[in-house]
């Protein structure tokens, strides 16, 4: 459960967002993966053979970091990528003059992110004030499941990032960019369905039942 003073107000916007998009704008979630470990195993998957399923070792080796900044189209699912060696506010600007870049200048850009610091600080406020077209939506403390990106980074992990091994950070960055542009070949967008007063009272049912101290 949010802590968020806010939760209320940012809930609807978001939910907003996702339900009844404005015209002549995209809407983007955006996030960062960290730390995407370049992991090799140390002994050779053994392959799906009949009555036996695939087996692999339990222990890896580590070559390395990298750190995927990723940004979701809702409408169409595509994912616009980058891959930084560090995860600074520098690095977080330089993806959204990639953004900029990528989207067609006659749209509005609406973000959907969670308010950690790199997203805050003074010269991220300064660039926005420059593009003005670009609107950030903060989700709630402690809900990025409300961030429609995580979505697409669960299909990367679980699909592509836990089968293989890298045994450096070019042959996962190599590995992610195929995965990224395959599913960008035949993009599948993820559909919200609550709307915010749904969720309220979802939520609300959910605190009736926790059992309550008589303290």
């Amino acid at each position: 459960m949010s802590v968020d003073p806010q939760f209320v107000e940012k809930v609807r916007d978001v939910v907003g967002l996702y339900l009844n998009p404005p015209e002549a704008a995209v809407v983007l979630c955006v996030d960062e993966k960290t730390g995407i470990g370049a992991l090799d195993r140390t002994a050779p998957i053994l392959p799906l053979t009949c009555g036996t399923p695939e087996r692999q070792t339990h222990d890896y080796r580590r070559h390395g970091t990298t750190n995927l900044f990723a940004a979701l189209d809702t409408a169409s699912g595509k994912v616009i990528t980058s891959m930084t060696a560090r995860h600074r506010s520098e690095e977080f600007r330089k993806f959204l003059n990639q953004i900029n870049n990528e989207i067609p200048d006659s749209l509005n850009v609406h973000i959907v992110l969670d308010n950690v610091s790199i997203h805050k600080t003074p010269a991220i406020q300064r660039w926005l004030t420059r593009h003005p077209r670009f609107h950030l939506h903060f989700t709630p403390t402690y809900s990025s499941w409300m961030n429609l990106v995580e979505r697409w980074f669960s299909e990367l992990t679980t699909k592509s990032l836990k089968r293989g091994t890298h045994r450096s950070v070019t042959e996962l960055k190599d590995s992610i960019n195929t995965w990224t542009d395959n599913w960008n070949d035949n993009p599948r967008p993820f559909t919200w369905h609550k709307t915010a007063d749904q969720i309220f009272d979802t939520m609300a049912t959910y605190m009736q039942q926790i059992p309550h101290s008589g303290h």
